[in-house]
């Protein structure tokens, strides 16, 4: 069983390179299955998510080529089976974006309903409601979505709520579709607007992308393209963070300071320095951290997917401090093995109350989900003494070379798979 291995204690100093957008790249995927051209993508994440993704589309029918770590090659002009096998589909939530493709470009599309984190409800009902307002027949039997439609019309959908995986899929699909499309209250994050900005790149016609409508206009034939990924805000933040609980000092570099503001503002409120560039920031934490509230919101709110960083790092802030979560009711999983380490917090319903403590201690704790495993790694780097973190496979699932990159900025971490990997580890940093 893969585990990390932590010595805490350093200041984490340094450079530090952003790796593709992993959101962005599990749309853009699928996405590229919609033209029988070759698509030619970049800056592509290396991890576990990205890599089950390519499997499953492998699995019906498309050409994938790896050319190296950061790009490939889409060819989907052999496709044979628009039905998606379930042990891809069990590993990855965002496998449902292949619902969005498939019935765009084949209108048919078969996917089991999908897997990835436990960190709360996200029902896809709204997916299937955009899809039937263009004319889709939709069922759900034996746990396969079953989407058809002799042909896919424009129509004007209203998002009860914000969401992601809706405003995706259901702009996949009606790039395709015959006649205009709007899409109201959608969400305006930046992977969204990457997705729209690769499907345009291939001669789609949407526009508004990045504010709460979005018009599209269906095209019949979609062509290659040559398509850099954007930089993996979420992966930035978590270094941010990681400086700040670490009293630390990096330079995050290829990002996109503007998707970056929530995360910064924060870092502000808690006595970081934050200096901006044009594709990089640096946040210096020179003094303990103050206290602060926080609530997650979609785009351009505070992330959800940011909460269990600043959570981690408000534990060791002075004074006490909120955090509400208004996406996902499972996101405060990782505060009960915070307190394996001396954290001092409590959960009542979708609010913790965390009062800082002055110092963490290393213990042995699980990674329960993606994001609270990136948090937990920086309790574990700010923590005093030896930390082992379990189930670090949701970690991989997101995080291109975690550890190495880490390393890179002074901290002793390591991946080890057994007791002897352990203690050869803590002989060699004590």
């Amino acid at each position: 069983m893969e585990q990390f291995i932590i010595r805490g204690g350093n200041p984490l100093v340094g450079e530090v390179d952003i790796s593709g957008a992993k959101n962005a790249a599990l749309g853009i995927l699928p996405a590229a299955i919609m033209t029988e051209d070759t698509v030619r993508i970049t800056n592509l994440p290396d991890v576990r998510d990205i890599n089950v993704m390519l499997e499953a589309m492998s699995q019906i029918g498309v050409k994938v080529e790896r050319v190296s770590r950061h790009e490939a090659l889409i060819t989907a002009d052999q496709v044979t089976d628009v039905s998606v096998d379930y042990e891809f589909i069990k590993k990855i939530r965002a496998s449902y974006y292949l619902l969005g493709a498939l019935l765009g470009k084949f209108k048919r599309a078969e996917v089991p309903l999908p897997g990835g984190c436990n960190i709360g409800s996200r029902p896809i009902d709204l997916h299937l409601k955009g899809f039937r307002a263009m004319g889709a027949q939709v069922t759900i039997k034996n746990g396969v979505i079953i989407a058809e439609a002799k042909q896919l019309h424009g129509a004007h959908i209203y998002l009860d709520t914000v969401s992601v995986g809706a405003t995706i899929n259901i702009m996949m699909a009606a790039a395709m579709a015959d006649g205009r499309t709007i899409i109201e209250n959608c969400a305006r994050e930046p992977h969204v607007v990457d997705v729209a900005n690769f499907l345009n790149s291939m001669g789609a016609n949407i526009k508004g992308a990045g504010t709460d409508v979005i018009r599209i206009r269906g095209v019949e034939k979609l062509h290659a393209t040559d398509y850099p990924i954007i930089p993996d805000q979420i992966e930035a933040g978590t270094f941010m963070f990681a400086a700040a609980a670490t009293k630390g000092d990096i330079m995050v570099r290829n990002v996109i300071p503007k998707h970056l503001e929530a995360t910064t503002a924060k870092l502000l409120e808690m006595g970081c320095e934050v200096e901006e560039f044009d594709s990089a920031v640096r946040v210096v934490a020179s003094k303990r951290l103050t206290n602060t509230n926080v609530k997650t919101l979609p785009y351009p709110g505070f992330p959800t997917d940011m909460q269990p960083q600043i959570g981690v790092a408000l534990s060791m802030a002075e004074g006490t401090s909120i955090v509400t979560e208004s996406i996902f009711e499972n996101r405060f999983k990782y505060i009960d093995e915070l307190a394996r380490m001396g954290g001092t917090a409590k959960v009542e319903g979708n609010t913790a109350i965390i009062t800082g403590v002055s110092k963490l201690t290393g213990a042995r704790v699980s990674a329960l989900d993606l994001r609270a495993g990136a948090a937990l790694v920086i309790a574990g780097l700010a923590a005093e003494g030896i930390t082992i973190i379990d189930d670090i496979k949701y970690i991989l699932r997101g995080y291109e070379n975690f550890d190495e990159k880490l390393r890179s900025l002074g901290a002793e971490i390591q991946m080890i798979q057994n007791e002897k990997e352990e203690q050869q580890f803590r002989l060699r940093v004590i």
